[in-house]
């Protein structure tokens, strides 16, 4: 799981990144509303957990900032304001949670994994995991594996595969991807998906006899296996 730590209190930030870590989480951190709001923006992140007092941009005005701009990453409010109205203030400006100070890290952590849990949760009627050859995705946990080897991937590589193994035996192009893993219904003239394409491949494809991920020249990109065992 990776975690986005939006807190200026730098003891503070400083235990919760080494907790998570210590638990075997990725922590990042931001000690001001402005650059919470710039690592959260693009969405890689599992679970934000920000402080609601914060220099530049309060706590919550970020997050009502990244819900106006669809980011549907769950968010833990902390703040040492812990009256019913304080929670419901946080709660309306689109936190999923929020925690009082003082708190205890175990309690967080059960919080931020209920979080987590609720975001990778499929909609209705949609699998949750798909299997292309001997390569697995399972939505549930997140986990990919082939020929039952564990490969990991980041959030947006994760998000990326998804969608491929979706729409497994069908060309995907360009624009699909920017619209439906980017969350831009744009073409910005920028190489990010060939970027990201070429990670994602170096870790599914490499070392492995049969690729999976191909380049269809001038169209996009399809995923499938060489006897066709799709789903």
């Amino acid at each position: 799981m990776r975690i986005l730590i939006i807190e200026d209190d730098r003891d503070a930030a400083s235990y919760l990144i080494k907790a998570f870590r210590e638990t075997g989480h990725i922590a990042d951190h931001a000690a001001d509303g402005l650059d919470g709001y710039a690592m959260a923006e693009p969405g890689d992140y599992d679970v934000l957990v920000v402080d609601r007092m914060l220099p530049k941009l309060d706590g919550l005005s970020l997050i009502r900032s990244l819900r106006e701009q669809s980011v549907e990453t769950p968010v833990l409010i902390l703040s040492a304001l812990g009256q019913v109205d304080d929670r419901v203030k946080g709660l309306r400006a689109g936190g999923d949670d929020y925690l009082p100070k003082p708190y205890s890290f175990s309690e967080l952590l059960a919080r931020v994994e209920v979080l987590a849990r609720r975001r990778s949760v499929a909609p209705s009627g949609e699998p949750t995991t798909y299997r292309i050859d001997d390569l697995v995705l399972d939505r549930l946990s997140h986990r990919v594996t082939r020929s039952g080897q564990e490969i990991l991937l980041q959030p947006r590589e994760f998000r990326l595969l998804e969608y491929l193994m979706k729409n497994a035996g069908q060309v995907v192009t360009r624009t699909m991807l920017l619209e439906h893993v980017w969350d831009y219904h744009f073409d910005p003239q920028t190489n990010v998906i060939d970027v990201h394409v070429s990670r994602l491949r170096a870790k599914i494809d490499k070392g492995f006899e049969r690729p999976l991920i191909h380049t269809v020249r001038g169209s996009g990109y399809i995923i499938r296996a060489s006897d066709g065992s799709e789903g």
